[in-house]
């Protein structure tokens, strides 16, 4: 069952909700976004901590809120050619070193005089021409910081998976972390690089590793509007005019709930879990609807019917082949996009006193950022904690 741990909703009284994700004031009291105390202490925020792919989506929300909550001494790992634009002002305030997860030698390194680890760097795609390099960078990379973390006694580790790794049942859309893998046609290869990276993780939790995982449902929030892999991509397509509409359901949450839960479950004594980091499921309409309202544009209309949805990823593809650009939609993400799957967030709710912002409130937040944002050149934005 989908559990109700939400914030209040932040608009005035008086305003009513405005009736992916790779697809297709009356009151001045604002609540608390802070979703538990942590109950940090000194020792706490002085480890060293080593954060691998600080330069993505949730890797720059996770070190801005790490340096918010007081950490001091935070590692982080970057490619030379990593863009800083979701870390600016704050770049400097941590230590860089260049690693790639395939160099166990720069690897190592990275690792020296580090007691707490989040793996959050990884290859998110849906080309195949990025699967071969995405299996080995998920599941061969994932393998190295975990033998590495084995190897110089890390404290803890928290890995960041994804929804896409937890199993799928026949003709049940509920999903819990229980639900069995299982090898069909409906998996991405992102799914299975990221199931890979799983296994990793639990072969160290069984050689001795203190580790747990996060399984995050679709990630919405501000970062890169254009040319990334992210939900940021969706308000500009639908503020672009995009006509199509999925006709599926999923799990929806904020970036910034998924870094603090994931902050609290490092400081906390749990190891060997996994937890689904979702806030709500709802349909693809719903969401895109609410986006489109955000951003002063027509919602797409035109449901995406089977042969609609078979038709467009083929065109797709071939437009890609084309032009050299990346395919808006593939055949795993259209495909997807029709199923309903309901995934269950009471574990993540029992684990701490935590509660989910509303996704309303999300799509809000963001897309006034990105409606700000279209204003200077689509430039990258955070959004606040």
């Amino acid at each position: 069952m989908q559990g109700t741990g939400l914030l209040p909703s932040k608009r005035a009284i008086g305003d009513e909700p405005t009736a992916v994700l790779h697809v297709f004031s009356a009151t001045q009291i604002e609540p608390s976004l802070i979703v538990a105390l942590s109950g940090q202490t000194p020792a706490m925020v002085s480890k060293k901590i080593l954060v691998t792919g600080a330069t993505g989506f949730i890797g720059s929300y996770l070190v801005r809120y790490l340096l918010q909550q007081g950490y001091t001494d935070i590692r982080c790992t970057r490619q030379p050619n990593s863009s800083l634009s979701l870390l600016k002002g704050v770049a400097d305030k941590v230590e860089w070193v260049n690693a790639d997860l395939l160099n166990l030698m720069e690897l190592e390194d990275a690792m020296q005089g580090v007691q707490q680890v989040y793996h959050c760097a990884a290859v998110v795609s849906f080309h195949e021409k990025d699967n071969r390099q995405m299996l080995s960078i998920n599941a061969e990379g994932t393998a190295n910081i975990v033998n590495l973390s084995l190897d110089f006694g890390i404290e803890k580790l928290v890995h960041v998976s994804s929804i896409a790794a937890i199993g799928r049942k026949p003709n049940d859309p509920n999903i819990d972390e229980h639900t069995p893998w299982k090898n069909d046609e409906w998996n991405s290869p992102y799914g299975i690089s990221k199931h890979k990276a799983e296994m990793e993780v639990w072969r160290g939790v069984a050689e001795g590793l203190n580790a747990a995982i996060v399984n995050p449902a679709n990630v919405l929030g501000s970062g890169f509007w254009q040319g990334r892999t992210s939900t940021g991509q969706v308000f500009h397509q639908i503020w672009k005019g995009l006509r199509f509409q999925p006709l599926g359901t999923t799990g929806f949450v904020d970036v910034r709930d998924v870094v603090r839960f994931m902050v609290l479950l490092m400081e906390s004594g749990i190891s060997g879990q996994r937890y689904i980091l979702s806030a709500e499921n709802l349909p693809f309409k719903k969401v895109f609807d609410e986006i489109a309202a955000v951003v002063g544009v027509k919602p797409p209309s035109v449901p995406v019917t089977p042969f609609i949805r078979e038709t467009a990823w083929r065109v797709a593809w071939l437009a890609s082949k084309l032009t050299g650009k990346p395919a808006f939609i593939t055949k795993q993400t259209a495909r997807s996009s029709s199923r309903t799957f309901i995934y269950d967030n009471q574990k993540s709710l029992a684990a701490f006193p935590f509660q989910y912002t509303p996704i309303s409130q999300t799509i809000r937040e963001t897309g006034a950022q990105f409606l700000r944002s279209t204003k200077n050149g689509l430039e990258p934005e955070v959004l606040a904690f």
